[in-house]
């Protein structure tokens, strides 16, 4: 019996969610007693065995470079033969757009109970119990897994990354790979960015700017810190920026631990894509918008005369620093 972490990676390198599953998936198995084991596909350039820091035992390596693009009915039979191997009871993954496609396909397959959008961990003193955010993070749920094999997956941004002393097996799993039904024909990167779901720190802008010719005041504020771009729904809609920088609940969900807010209202919709952010500072003239109901840190002005002026006090700051 174990826990097995599935250890998400794009072009070789892992992600940063991956290492708050596999610190969440060993502290899991520290309360079960058994031990934590971790699961990675494709060609991956990063050292496998560090995963030790984060407290796994071992690393399954599934080495075929088809798995190197991602392809979730795959994935699904991979892993599923893989759990059949390892005999792990709990199935850890991150509540990103792979785990997301990933882990119902599983849930099914194996008859594993899910908990999606889990926030802590699982309650094992009477049950399994793990608690998830509901509507849209404006709430919490705590569900009871009763099944014998059990599947959670993580929320970003809700367990810490624990980093300790350990090296990790790595061992060569050998399964069959199915062959894919979806053949790719093209991949379109966007190079010299930030990725959103990797970003810690967010700057976004909305339709207070005006138009795309005022957007340097988003970028130019991003690129002191260090930030990712993005954008309210509206903005995306009328080309001002591209659709992949559209956060929301019809577009990416993300969890940084600061995000800046200018010149969006703060509609709901907005709101269920970034409200798990650590820290949310949001600009805006109008002293009514509801965006400032869930800001931590609010500054009633204009956009256009704010805005620089917090740019310039980075980069002074980091100049002095």
């Amino acid at each position: 019996m174990s826990v097995l972490v599935f250890i998400d990676q794009a072009d070789g390198s892992i992600k940063k969610n991956s290492f708050e599953a596999a610190s969440y998936g060993a502290k899991v198995a520290e309360s079960l007693n058994v031990p934590a084991e971790g699961i990675v596909f494709g060609d991956v350039k990063d050292e496998l065995s560090s995963l030790g820091k984060y407290g796994l035992k071992k690393v399954y390596h599934v080495k075929d470079s088809s798995l190197s693009n991602f392809d979730d009915q795959v994935f699904t039979e991979v892993i599923a033969e893989a759990v059949s191997k390892s005999g792990a009871k709990v199935i850890v993954f991150s509540n990103n757009f792979n785990g997301k496609a990933i882990a119902p396909r599983l849930s099914v397959k194996l008859k594993a109970g899910l908990v999606s959008g889990a926030t802590a961990l699982p309650e094992i003193s009477n049950g399994f119990i793990v608690k998830k955010s509901v509507f849209s993070g404006k709430a919490f749920a705590k569900v009871s897994i009763k099944t014998d094999v059990k599947i959670i997956a993580l929320n970003a941004n809700s367990y810490k990354v624990e980093e300790r002393e350990g090296t990790a097996e790595v061992e060569d799993l050998q399964v069959e790979v199915p062959e894919a039904k979806v053949k790719i024909k093209e991949v379109k990167k966007v190079s010299g960015e930030i990725p959103l779901s990797e970003a810690e720190l967010v700057v976004s802008g909305g339709r207070g700017l005006k138009g795309p010719e005022n957007w340097n005041i988003v970028t130019d504020l991003a690129k002191a810190l260090g930030a990712a771009t993005a954008c309210s729904r509206p903005v995306s809609d009328s080309d001002w920026r591209p659709h992949h920088e559209h956060v929301g609940q019809t577009g990416l969900t993300i969890a940084p631990n600061l995000y800046f807010a200018i010149g969006i209202s703060g509609a709901i919709q907005h709101l269920a894509g970034v409200n798990r952010s650590k820290t949310i500072v949001v600009i805006n003239k109008d002293p009514e918008a509801p965006f400032f109901k869930a800001a931590d840190y609010g500054i009633v002005g204009d956009a256009f005369e704010v805005v620089p002026k917090i740019t310039e006090a980075v980069k002074k700051l980091k100049n002095n620093s």
